[in-house]
């Protein structure tokens, strides 16, 4: 990922959490990643860690139109996504998706503390304000359905290395940086 990618995607992150009046912390743990794919554009994601500590973790994300954080799951890590602003689209599958894939006829997670029962693969809309509770071995991707969205994660321990588990085997969580102009910040991969 070139750094002038990581620049732009600070700036346009940092702008919208003013303009919505997200204050961050001091030395905000800022993790800009292309998951490895070489197409920010298409594949990416902006997002901070505001707390991460051994029992739980909060992070806060921002994606434009057309970016998508691709399909994944964790082993142990249970979560919360929330739509802080704009509209947030999730896909969600019961087991692994693929072509020789056996899915369930439904499932259920819990939309803002109440069971929504869904088909494997099903889009579910969440606008501002709402939030879905996925336990480890949902399978998840999610992106903008609005212009820009400000995405909220709550979690049980966080463990970005090890309990990210993607459909893509090609995807790594944090990118490679070519730098093409000087820094405007340090990313926490880099720290």
């Amino acid at each position: 990922m070139k750094r002038s990618d990581i620049n732009r995607a600070f700036r346009d992150a940092a702008a919208c959490f003013a303009a919505h009046h997200w204050t961050l912390p001091p030395n905000a743990a800022w993790d800009i990643t292309d998951f490895g794919l070489g197409d920010f554009a298409r594949h990416g994601l902006t997002l901070i860690n505001l707390a991460e500590e051994p029992e739980y973790c909060e992070k806060l994300m921002y994606a434009r139109r057309g970016q998508t954080t691709p399909g994944h799951t964790h082993a142990k890590k249970k979560e919360d996504i929330i739509c802080r602003s704009g509209e947030l689209t999730l896909e969600l599958w019961a087991v692994r998706p693929g072509p020789d894939a056996v899915q369930p006829a439904s499932f259920t997670v819990p939309v803002n503390g109440l069971p929504h029962v869904l088909r494997s693969g099903e889009k579910l809309v969440l606008p501002a304000g709402s939030r879905v509770t996925l336990i480890p071995g949902i399978w998840h991707a999610f992106y903008p359905s609005s212009e820009e969205c400000i995405i909220g994660e709550v979690s049980t321990a966080n463990d970005d290395v090890n309990d990210n588990i993607f459909t893509n085997p090609d995807i790594g969580r944090f990118p490679g940086i070519e730098e093409d102009e000087p820094a405007a910040l340090r990313l926490l991969s880099e720290k």
